[in-house]
Parts: C-alpha cells; sequence; structure tokens
C-alpha cells in the first residue's frame, strides 16, 4: 500500500492547489482558526464538482469543544445528508461525553447516515480529548469508522509519535490511524519511520502577499489584510517527495 496524504484545505481554491500538487484526498472545512467547521452548501457543490480526488468534509457546526446539544446534533445529520446527496466521498466527524468518552449513540447515528451514501467516515481529533485514547479507538473501531486523525494527544504528531506507534501497533488492519498536526516537509519522513503511518494529514500553508495595491495603514492591524495564509503547491510537493 502507498502512503496517502490528505491536506485539510479551508476553500475551494486551496483544495485544487492541493490537488494540483499531488494530494489523495481532501478534508474540507471553513474557519481553520477555530480548528475547523462546516463549510457552506455552496462551497462544498463547487468543490465536489471540481475536484478528481477525494473530497471529505469536516461535519462540526461551531469551533470549541465536541460536546454538541440537540440542535447542533440536528445540523450535524442535516449536512450529512447534504454531503451524500452532492456526491462526497466521505465525512469527519468527533462526538464526544463530558467525561471525556466517545459518544456512541450520536456517533453511531452519523455514521450510519453516511453509510446510507456509501460515505467513509474519519473520526478527527476530537479523539485526541478522549481520556483513554485505546479505549476511545476501540469503541470507534466498533460503531464503524474507517479512520482515526491523531497527533497521540499532543500538541502535534511528532511529539505523540510514540502514542501513534502503539495506536497503529494495536489496531492493527481493523482501522487506520492518520497522524495530523505539525506535519511538515523536514519531520514526515522520521515520522513515517517512528510510527509505520501510512496515511499522513496536514494544511501544508504559507503566507503570500495580496494583490491588493491600495493599503488603509489607518485601520488596526491593516498588514493582517494583505497577507493571505494559503495552500503551498511547492510544500505538498517536498511532502509527497519525502513520503516516497
Amino acid at each position: 500500500m502507498e502512503n496517502i496524504l490528505e491536506v485539510c484545505a479551508d476553500s475551494v481554491c486551496n483544495a485544487l492547489t492541493a490537488q494540483s500538487a499531488g494530494a489523495h484526498r481532501i478534508e474540507f472545512c471553513a474557519n481553520l482558526p477555530e480548528g475547523g467547521t462546516t463549510p457552506s452548501p455552496a462551497q462544498i457543490e463547487i468543490a465536489r464538482r471540481l475536484l478528481q480526488i477525494k473530497l471529505y468534509v469536516l461535519i462540526r457546526p461551531r469551533g470549541g469543544d465536541f460536546l454538541y446539544n440537540e440542535t447542533e446534533f440536528e445540523m450535524m445529520k442535516s449536512d450529512i445528508h447534504f454531503c451524500g446527496k452532492t456526491g462526497c466521498n466521505g465525512v469527519v466527524i468527533g462526538l464526544l461525553h463530558p467525561e471525556g468518552t466517545v459518544n456512541k449513540e450520536r456517533t453511531g447515528e452519523l455514521i450510519r447516515i453516511a453509510h446510507r451514501y456509501a460515505m467513509g467516515v474519519t473520526f478527527h481529533r476530537a479523539f485526541d480529548r478522549c481520556a483513554d485514547l485505546f479505549q476511545a479507538m476501540e469503541t470507534i473501531i466498533e460503531l464503524g469508522c474507517e479512520r482515526i486523525l491523531t497527533s497521540g494527544g499532543y500538541d502535534t504528531a511528532v511529539e505523540g509519535a510514540e502514542v501513534i506507534r502503539r495506536l497503529i501497533e494495536n489496531a492493527g488492519k481493523r482501522i487506520i490511524i492518520m497522524p495530523g498536526s505539525g506535519i511538515m516537509p523536514e519531520n514526515i519522513s522520521g515520522l513515517i519511520q517512528k510510527t509505520g503511518a501510512k496515511e499522513l494529514h496536514g494544511t501544508f500553508r504559507s503566507r503570500f502577499p495580496s494583490l491588493m495595491n491600495y493599503r488603509n495603514e489607518k485601520l488596526s492591524h491593516w498588514e493582517e489584510e494583505y497577507e493571505l495564509l494559503l495552500t503551498d503547491e511547492e510544500k505538498i510537493k517536498r511532502v509527497l517527495k519525502q513520503m516516497i
């Protein structure tokens, strides 16, 4: 099995850049500064129309924790139905109980909806907020997810590499453990060697200057508006070379 690179993209243009660079799959979201939320229907529709690679959509109604109320849960179900009808390949979810365990009932309900449309399901980094990662993995396997995105319970996958290695070892062929967070061209080769991971995830963004000519310097923090944080095609190509 060849190594798979999933790129987290927060716009259609960034998703297209990732595809052009050679990414194998897109995790599509909005609002990355909040950790990602569900993109608009228009973005999902256009992304699906323009992308040839696999498209997984983040199902998350807001930033913050992963403890959702009834209204938020209804929104998540509706979003999954929309993704299925739009032809997405999968969705990315994560729901917890206050005690730091996986919410089996609600997670299972979302997975069943996804499976109606033959969509795959990734359990995202809500996993890293679980009290016992190995117990949580068994629950997620039981529920029928195909992969878990994780940094091993640490800020970055490099810091959590030993935990990720143990998760992969314990998981065997039952589920894919996909490291994510802090992965760069400089560390991806070492991370693969340490963990044995076959799928990896990252944003791979860089700052690019705005094309605006006029700049109103009377406004606060005006410099920030003339600099864009975008998916970096060259960075992805460098990552892919290190994955061979």
